[in-house]
């Protein structure tokens, strides 16, 4: 039986391998094409996922830096007119009463500059060779009780630094309250500071250093010392600044150690000595305007010399990396 069928059948050539169909037969629409993700996609989730974390980000940064910028501005316009005076910088309190304006900060600078000296140059080689220790050589129980007790130090307020040195320097010894007492409680504060960075920056050091050092017969502590050291000089010295400008800024030991004096005063081993934290708790009390005034020079003062002792840490550290 042979039919012809006129409906939407498709018809063939035997050499072609199109297909043909009736144009009155409904045609099947194409589905839409888009370049982007369609919604619940990898990577759309991806992409909101990347800008969400990218808001919280800079909603954190401005929540950081507003704070900090307020604060520094309120410090430099109520303090900025007296270290515009030259007096400021060469003249010390002595005779100067909270209701007489004049007088200077060099007592107290000279007094912040020394102590903070002394006391980086009894931190910094206990503490760089504590973190070369527990990185490089630490193994079993002393080291863990080693590390335990930087962890603690780390934790214990200035207070009690400043407490434990009078109840040895002046109760047990029977010595006065003098500058160098002031020094050896910020080092407890500054050591666990520069212990923790510094063993962090060590730790940063690729092992193939080391190893390829030790491959060229070279001994462990000439690999730490030529090797090491200065890869990690940076990291160490930004540490070390850091310590420093923690202990800079403490008040607590100083008003149970070192007491203030308006005078200018050098020697860490007789009588009191100046410094501007203890200089600003003395002022700050006071409701003179001349005592205010002194208050706020004396903390952007403060302020200063951290942020010059930073740029000059940033300086020495890239200028050693430059030689290297």
């Amino acid at each position: 039986m042979s039919a012809v069928d006129t409906g939407a059948q498709p018809r063939a050539t035997g050499t072609d391998s199109r297909v043909e169909t009736d144009p009155s037969s409904p045609r099947t629409p194409a589905p839409p094409t888009s370049s982007a993700p369609a919604l619940g996609h990898p990577a759309r989730d991806r992409e909101i996922k990347d800008l969400l974390a990218r808001i919280i980000m800079w909603a954190a940064f401005f929540l950081a830096v507003v704070p900090l910028a307020w604060i520094l501005w309120t410090v430099v316009s109520h303090g900025i007119h007296l270290l515009l005076d030259a007096g400021w910088w060469t003249t010390s309190q002595k005779g100067i009463t909270a209701r007489h304006e004049g007088g200077g900060a060099v007592h107290a600078i000279q007094g912040t500059l020394i102590q903070a000296f002394v006391t980086a140059l009894i931190s910094v080689p206990i503490a760089v060779m504590t973190a070369i220790y527990l990185v490089e050589y630490g193994r079993g129980k002393f080291a863990r009780a080693v590390s335990f007790m930087v962890d603690i130090l780390t934790g214990i307020p200035s207070i009690v630094a400043g407490l434990f040195i009078y109840a040895v320097w002046v109760t047990t010894f029977h010595f006065q309250r003098v500058g160098f007492a002031v020094c050896l409680s910020l080092v407890l504060l500054m050591i666990p500071v520069v212990v923790r960075s510094t063993e962090e920056m060590l730790k940063l050091v690729p092992n193939e250093l080391r190893e390829a050092s030790y491959a060229l017969g070279v001994p462990k502590w000439k690999t730490i010392m030529k090797v090491v050291l200065p890869t990690a000089f940076s990291g160490i010295v930004t540490g070390i600044l850091l310590g420093l400008s923690r202990v800079m800024g403490e008040t607590a030991p100083l008003l149970i150690l070192g007491p203030y004096t308006k005078s200018i005063a050098t020697d860490l081993f007789n009588g009191y000595m100046a410094t501007l934290p203890t200089m600003i708790n003395q002022d700050r009390t006071e409701n003179l305007q001349p005592a205010i005034d002194r208050v706020w020079a004396a903390a952007l003062t403060l302020i200063l010399l951290v942020l010059l002792l930073n740029i000059a840490g940033r300086i020495i550290a890239r200028f050693s990396t430059l030689k290297r």
